[in-house]
């Protein structure tokens, strides 16, 4: 069985850095918003559903119970990367949140190859090594390194978790249903639960002005609706390793975010470090997404030969 083949149009390519460079507004929106940072997610949330029903109504009703059980799950599980990824915005730089929360692939192979039976990619354990490298470099090359930076980095280390387990819960439920489907129905989840857990830690807030206001739009247009939506679209058209490449760049291109609105430099050390890591995570994630794929279009052509 062949690769499903992709055919790298400089429009898709384009359009993928778009979906990327969306993503990567995520810290900036946090920083300038007027609310808690849990109720700043809660409202990114919270305003994407009305967005995402128009795209995801036409596959609501194939849902089961079951499906719809395993999506609210999944949403608990968003809401505590997007909680945590916002706190961290608090205490580090947007560059090392955002690069630090993409370390999902040395959670989501470990757990796939344990409950799902997957094998690992070849190089997983020189990819690993070569990121503890990369973070070793990022942590200890800090220009004014202190107990709330690195404090920051493990809360936005810790999110990367939580996401991964988003994304395990999803694994196979994507098959079946577009990312709009998911982001609406995971989306219920997550707004009860960061509500809940903003209610604990900063109080119920309410957006009154526009100065509260447009970040949380930001937010919900830019990243929750556009910019998961156009990734999942272009990663169809994308060669898996250049889409991996692409993906790798949002880092990178936070941290330009970063530098010119908010005055965050990064030491030589952390440069260093952030590319060591890409390099890392790059080596595990295009190989993991590329057997996942081939695997996926086997899987397909038998149904069809059936």
């Amino acid at each position: 069985m062949k690769e499903k083949i992709r055919e790298n149009q400089t429009k898709d390519i384009l359009l993928e850095l778009l979906a990327v460079s969306l993503l990567a507004t995520g810290g900036i929106f946090v920083k300038f918003s007027q609310l808690g940072p849990i109720n700043t997610g809660a409202y990114r949330v919270l305003f994407s559903l009305p967005l995402l029903f128009p795209l995801a109504y036409p596959q609501l009703k194939k849902l089961t119970l079951k499906d719809s059980g395993l999506l609210l799950a999944a949403g608990v599980f968003l809401a505590g990367d997007i909680a945590l990824w916002n706190v961290s915005f608090s205490y580090t730089t947007v560059a090392n949140a955002n690069l630090l929360t993409n370390l999902t692939p040395f959670t989501v192979i470990p757990l796939s190859y344990l409950f799902f039976k997957e094998r690992m990619p070849r190089f997983f354990i020189v990819g690993a090594i070569i990121t503890i490298v990369g973070v070793v470099a990022l942590l200890g090359g800090k220009i004014n390194p202190s107990f709330e930076n690195y404090f920051g980095d493990g809360l936005a280390l810790a999110a990367s978790f939580f996401y991964a387990g988003f994304l395990l819960i999803c694994y196979h439920l994507r098959d079946r249903f577009s990312s709009s489907v998911i982001m609406f129905i995971s989306g219920f989840g997550s707004v009860a639960s960061l509500f809940f857990i903003g209610g604990a830690t900063e109080g119920i807030q309410h957006p009154e002005i526009w100065a509260d206001f447009w970040p949380l739009i930001g937010l919900a247009v830019l990243l929750q609706v556009f910019g998961h939506n156009l990734l999942a679209y272009c990663q169809g058209k994308v060669n898996v390793n250049l889409s991996s490449i692409i993906c790798l760049a949002q880092p990178a291109i936070a941290s330009i975010y970063s530098l010119f609105i908010f005055s965050e430099k990064l030491s030589f050390s952390e440069l260093v470090g952030i590319v060591i890591i890409i390099i890392g995570v790059y080596l595990v994630k295009a190989q993991y997404t590329a057997k996942k794929e081939i695997v996926n279009n086997k899987e397909q052509q038998l149904l069809k030969n059936d």
